[in-house]
């Protein structure tokens, strides 16, 4: 049994595919890997740093809050290139405001909108949706790392990354009841290769994922 299942169907990537996928026009219609995940869905130190909230880039943002026992944590996020660590706050919202979606029961989740669109944001809400259905939520700590950013030709970026959910576990919804039993596993290893796209607010929206459970890459 999976502690939390991944954000899409798992599929095969290489470095050649990272710059591919990000390559693409528009909303990726022209992938066949983005259409078959959609359809399945209908240097130096590493640095911590929180869940982001708050931001001085002027841009009115929705808040994001995760239950008391659901964390977020995020390694790389200052680079030293101003517009690198902009792009990776965004990403890293865009990762908790997933996160809160699933988490926290609620009528509307605002900042998955804002933080998604096309292809992302449906296969977004189809993921937060799964849980509902499910009875099914998770708490725990959520380490996210490896995060590179690509600039590509035309003004899309590539972020890729790892995530390790060892430390969190499955909750049931309505008991409350949380299962410490699940052991580690590969299946608690994934990679991430998304596109971003800076939308007419300034603000980095993830618009396409691929996503890869099991990854290898991610476990050493």
């Amino acid at each position: 049994m999976n502690r939390r299942p991944t954000l899409l169907a798992a599929t095969a990537l290489t470095a050649a595919a990272v710059l591919s996928l990000s390559a693409c026009g528009g909303g990726d219609g022209d992938s066949k890997e983005n259409d078959k995940i959609a359809g399945a869905e209908s240097g130096d130190k590493k640095r911590e740093s929180p869940s982001p909230t708050a931001s001085d880039d002027g841009i009115e943002r929705p808040e994001i809050k995760l239950p008391k026992d659901v964390k977020d944590v995020f390694e790389g996020g200052k680079t030293g290139d101003a517009k690198k660590d902009a792009v990776l706050a965004d990403n890293a919202r865009r990762i908790t405001s997933l996160t809160e979606a699933a988490t926290v029961d609620a009528k509307e989740h605002p900042a998955l909108k804002f933080y998604s669109s096309g292809d992302a944001l449906l296969s977004a809400g189809n993921y937060a949706q799964g849980f509902y259905k499910k009875g099914k939520s998770f708490v725990g700590t959520t380490r996210y790392y490896d995060r590179e950013v690509t600039f590509l030709k035309g003004g899309a970026v590539a972020v890729t990354y790892c995530m390790d959910a060892t430390k969190t576990y499955p909750k049931d919804r309505k008991t409350g009841a949380v299962d410490r039993s699940i052991p580690a596993s590969d299946q608690d290893y994934s990679f991430y290769n998304t596109r971003l796209e800076k939308n007419e607010d300034g603000v980095w929206q993830t618009t396409a994922v691929l996503t890869t459970a099991a990854a290898k890459r991610c476990m050493s």
